[in-house]
């Protein structure tokens, strides 16, 4: 993507914003609907995860379920703009938060959240910095464009002076970070490749899954309270629920164990709202030494 195409997308971003958010959610699904037909790649990883994952669902099942994923997906890009420029007081209406968001200020211990790979992602990173007050660190993916890059990182840090870390970098800042008292937003699911990474089982699927976790929480003496964000439909809003800690995590688990628990957590997540969970993920590219591809 060129910086002046960057920079249209997201003065169109900017000024969609400003609309109610039920005619976002329309402008929304309309481009998840294009997209759908258009991207033909990443509509068959979608549809290939959901094989694998749900083997209940028959053919029709699978394409509508994909269909749905990616209107859905089309309001999470579109209502990326709200999140990024909207006045804290209209966001704050907009999203319900349920649960204990307030643990992380109580706790002695450090907290790390952990946040599935929902295509409300971004709404979770909003309302803990809307909602409470300590930094919050994470681990980014910088993006290719530089100007796109630019406006995302101002706006996931735009209510919080928190920190992001490249996933290239050692885990040392992080983990300075987290000591000076900073709450890990953790992002656990995606497939990064072998290195620090176990394969375990994700809806019965060897999937290659970060060890970080369970590490990290042990060194540090971490609670590992989940987190989840949803859309609702039309003009509702959104849910974010901070869900009660995780018992004993890692405790006298080994780390791949631990990760083989966690992944549970997640398919169960994924169950109860399968088309907002991130289908279009290659979450199973890297496989086991002497299997073959699954895409």
């Amino acid at each position: 993507m060129k910086n002046g195409l960057a920079r249209l997308l997201l003065g169109m971003l900017w000024l969609i914003q400003l609309l109610p958010l039920g005619l976002q959610a329309a402008i929304g699904r309309g481009i998840g609907r294009l997209l759908y037909a258009l991207a033909g790649s990443r509509r068959k990883v979608a549809l290939r995860n959901v094989e694998l994952c749900l083997p209940a669902l028959d053919a029709a099942a699978r394409e509508a379920l994909v269909r749905e994923h990616f209107g859905w997906l089309g309001r999470s890009l579109v209502e990326r703009g709200l999140l990024w420029y909207a006045r804290p007081e209209r966001l704050k209406r907009l999203i319900h938060v349920e649960g204990d968001i307030g643990l992380a200020e109580r706790s002695a211990k450090p907290v790390m959240w952990l946040v599935p790979h929902f295509v409300a992602l971004d709404v979770a990173g909003a309302a803990t910095q809307l909602f409470q007050r300590k930094q919050v660190a994470s681990i980014y993916q910088a993006q290719s464009n530089k100007v796109f890059d630019a406006a995302m990182r101002k706006g996931r840090l735009r209510y919080n002076q928190g920190q992001v870390f490249s996933r290239h970098e050692t885990a040392l800042p992080l983990v300075r970070a987290v000591r000076r008292g900073h709450v890990f937003f953790n992002l656990p699911d995606m497939d990064f490749g072998t290195k620090d990474a176990a394969f375990v089982p994700f809806c019965g699927v060897p999937a290659a899954t970060l060890l970080a976790p369970a590490r990290l929480a042990r060194s540090l003496g971490m609670i590992v309270q989940p987190v989840l964000a949803e859309l609702l439909p039309g003009g509702q809003g959104y849910r974010v629920r901070f869900l009660p800690p995780l018992e004993h995590f890692p405790g006298d688990d080994s780390d791949e164990a631990a990760a083989a628990r966690m992944n549970r957590w997640i398919e169960e997540e994924v169950r109860r709202n399968p088309a907002q969970y991130l289908w279009v993920h290659r979450r199973f590219k890297t496989r086991p030494e002497g299997m073959p591809p699954l895409y």
